[in-house]
């Protein structure tokens, strides 16, 4: 397989003028840490914040926690803000670009023609929580139709990859097994955005394990991290 540039850019959000991208191995290493932030994680975002400056004057991300916290973002600051333990943001404001890190959990982007966007981090407990359904639910807030919604899921591990033990399988599916299973997370969300009302659905052909020379992956053992980001 040729080697990926730099981002995976998402062709079918750029017919409504929404940028939108995940970024591969070439880019280099997006995490932060636990604790205190990485100099080089911080230097390689101010790099991003300065490339992303003539479309965006912001760029929001925050400290994830695997959960289902949603942030609605507004044009109240400049530069990169970076919040404490959310999985998620919202904007309507132009110029306002988010951002999540991502290494195996799925990437989840959505855009409306109107310009409001959101980008979710959606590994199983965020799929399980149905962050999904918070994040449509900002934009049926703003007093957006769900059917225009446009909704693509990047590079993330695939589900020939991802095995779950009994507890996680029956938390994403509602079924029961004695053994260990596995799971798709890309298909379950693109179910919940189905029956939320969403029918624009694209994914990345990309599995972040089967691909991990071109993207990090958790499950191989990568201490690094993809950024995925939208803005409009």
């Amino acid at each position: 397989m040729a080697e990926l540039p730099a981002r995976e850019a998402i062709a079918t959000f750029a017919a409504i003028g929404i940028t939108a991208f995940t970024t591969t191995r070439a880019a280099g290493d997006f995490a932060l840490g636990d604790s205190a932030p990485l100099p080089a994680g911080v230097a390689r975002w101010e790099q991003l914040v300065q490339e992303l400056a003539p479309s965006a004057s912001r760029v929001a991300s925050s400290t994830q926690v695997h959960g289902v916290k949603v942030l609605t973002q507004s044009a109240d600051f400049f530069g990169w803000r970076r919040a404490e333990n959310a999985d998620g943001h919202f904007t309507q404001s132009q110029g306002t670009a988010l951002a999540i890190t991502i290494a195996d959990c799925v990437p989840v982007f959505l855009a409306h023609p109107s310009g409001a966007v959101a980008m979710l981090h959606a590994g199983w407990r965020g799929t399980a929580g149905h962050i999904l359904e918070i994040g449509l639910s900002r934009f049926t807030t703003a007093g957006l139709s769900v059917s225009d919604v446009r909704m693509h899921l990047g590079p993330a591990i695939c589900g020939r990859c991802y095995e779950v033990g009994p507890d996680v399988f029956e938390h994403l599916t509602g079924w029961t097994t004695i053994r260990k299973r596995n799971v798709d997370l890309r298909a379950l969300l693109a179910e919940q955005g189905r029956e939320a009302g969403v029918t624009q659905i694209s994914a990345s052909g990309h599995c972040t394990q089967c691909d991990n020379s071109q993207f990090f992956s958790h499950r191989c053992g990568d201490p690094q991290r993809q950024v995925a980001v939208i803005l409009s």
